[in-house]
């Protein structure tokens, strides 16, 4: 499937997040209508979090089939659960203690252990789930991403000799703000995805948007993201993409 690539500008953060809760659900209602499950991976950070207290709330709360729904993480940091820092802990007080999805399917990565081990355990549990034999990646039906001002998405840094396509499905690396151990996704999993979606917002973000647009000498982790099965959207408030000379749809 070729790649299509989709660019959203919305007005700022609020319809940032309402315009990714809509994502989400159209996402789940079209991929139910063809199989039986939903599988989507969710990133931490701030950016998202607006659009996970939405997805607690009506009209998401009834019309998306959780029972159905497989949430999985992107990334997270090797910190326990009830730790501030905790992608896994912040996404349970927005919205998963507060939806009607069995506690077996959501699947938080291991951060209480030894990163090698959690690494090792978290691609283990992707490879029982997605039924795979072999060491082809799984594919998501959805996945979340946001981007750092240095360029960096999920816990793929710049420079870093770990994160490059080719390595294995999951992976231990340190850096970031905090700078700490975490787990992460790479860009085999990544960019097997049938749907990526950038959330992104805000000014400080809009120098490394243009970046990933407009500079193709400059090599950072987000411009890696070519999903091999076709959909990229990239979800833009007016603010990231205010440097931007290309044109962006907006709403």
């Amino acid at each position: 499937m070729k790649q299509h690539r989709q660019i959203i500008m919305v007005a700022d953060a609020d319809l940032l997040a309402r315009k990714g809760a809509e994502i989400f659900y159209r996402t789940a209602k079209e991929t139910l209508a063809q199989q039986d499950r939903f599988t989507v991976a969710i990133s931490g950070g701030s950016t998202p979090r607006a659009m996970h207290r939405l997805l607690s709330q009506e009209p998401y709360l009834s019309d998306i089939a959780w029972q159905k729904t497989h949430i999985f993480w992107v990334d997270d940091r090797m910190v326990a659960d009830d730790h501030p820092d905790s992608n896994f802990g912040t996404a349970q007080k927005d919205f998963l203690d507060k939806i009607p999805i069995p506690s077996d399917q959501v699947y938080p990565m291991p951060t209480i252990t030894q990163p090698d081990q959690g690494a090792a355990f978290y691609k283990m549990r992707l490879k029982t789930f997605f039924q795979r034999v072999d060491d082809d990646p799984p594919i998501f039906d959805l996945i979340f991403l946001g981007v750092g001002k240095d360029g960096h998405t999920a816990s793929l840094f710049p420079n870093h000799p770990s994160t490059y396509p080719g390595q294995s499905w999951v992976i231990a690396v340190q850096g970031g703000d905090p700078d700490v151990v975490r787990l992460t996704l790479t860009y085999s999993v990544l960019n097997n995805a049938r749907h990526i979606c950038f959330l992104v917002s805000g000014k400080e973000k809009a120098p490394v948007i243009k970046t990933v647009f407009e500079n193709r000498q400059v090599h950072i982790p987000a411009g890696r993201i070519k999903p091999i099965h076709g959909k990229l959207t990239w979800l833009l408030d007016r603010e990231a993409a205010s440097l931007l000379s290309e044109t962006a749809s907006e709403e």
